[in-house]
């Protein structure tokens, strides 16, 4: 049963299409760059760690068969209050070293993952021109790009959009669900088609598109299922990738090359990239 407070739909949507504004920015780099792929994380403010993992492992390939990758982390601002100063300045020495922070002033939270994905298709659209791909990835998952890049050279240039895709899905109408919408705020009784969130490839002609669709569909808190909505919208769909490639958790049961052998896998935490990664370059060596 859904309570009359459920039926407020504020709280299921999210503020965008907004102006929001890019507080630290790299404005001229994947110009410069014309990378194959750009790859976009986002990131909380406060997660260094995380970012630095990622530095260290498959954020440091920036040539694979013979195709230039580049990456960006994307913030938005944090939450504590207590802690907001003293971020900033360790973010902007963060910013000057690496040049690798999209920092936007939407207020970092679970809730706002929709904002911080429009945003992300916001500066695609109107900062690489001359690229052919980007992937929204999140922090704590394993990414083997060379495999990436491979299945990338054979892909679609165009209108092209492929994940884990996940089809027919039912709206959770379960009020303790991390996912719940009721009713009032989505009336279908299943999703459109969409990529998982965690990690999900796309032709550089989509983000602008998807923008524009932006304003004609509302913006519900669930980031990837907005993305599917908004791809509805355009009357395009999703490519099932070669099978096998992206994987939602490790399987139990795993081959001796299981990390050569995928693109993505989530992880328990980015903490556990960096051990992953000595495993898969050691399956690498070995001739897997």
């Amino acid at each position: 049963m859904i309570s009359p407070a459920d039926l407020s739909q504020s709280e299921y949507f999210v503020p965008y299409p907004h102006q929001y504004h890019f507080i630290l920015d790299e404005p001229n780099r994947c110009q410069q760059e014309s990378p194959f792929l750009v790859l976009m994380i986002p990131v909380a403010p406060h997660n260094r760690e995380a970012r630095d993992i990622i530095r260290s492992t498959w954020g440091k390939e920036i040539r694979v068969l013979g195709q230039v990758i580049s990456h960006y982390f994307l913030l938005g601002l944090s939450k504590e209050e207590h802690e907001k100063k003293p971020l900033e300045e360790e973010i902007l020495k963060e910013s000057q070293r690496h040049h690798d922070i999209l920092q936007s002033d939407f207020l970092d939270s679970y809730r706002n993952l929709t904002i911080k994905t429009m945003v992300m298709f916001e500066w695609l659209s109107s900062h690489c021109p001359n690229t052919s791909y980007a992937m929204k990835v999140d922090s704590d998952m394993f990414l083997n790009i060379h495999n990436l890049v491979n299945m990338l050279l054979k892909a679609p240039r165009h209108l092209y959009m492929t994940g884990q895709v996940l089809r027919g899905v039912y709206v959770l109408r379960d009020s303790t669900s991390k996912w719940f919408l009721p009713v009032s705020a989505f009336p279908e009784s299943t999703y459109p088609s969409y990529a998982l969130g965690m990690g999900y490839v796309f032709s550089l002609d989509l983000p602008k598109k998807i923008v524009e669709a932006s304003a004609h569909v509302k913006a519900v808190y669930i980031e990837d299922v907005y993305v599917g909505l908004c791809m509805r919208h355009l009357g395009l769909s999703l490519t099932d990738p070669p099978h096998g490639l992206f994987i939602a958790t490790i399987p139990f049961f795993r081959g001796s090359c299981y990390w050569t052998s995928v693109i993505t896998t989530l992880l328990e935490n980015s903490n556990q990239l960096a051990n992953v990664w000595i495993t898969y370059q050691t399956q690498t060596q070995s001739g897997c």
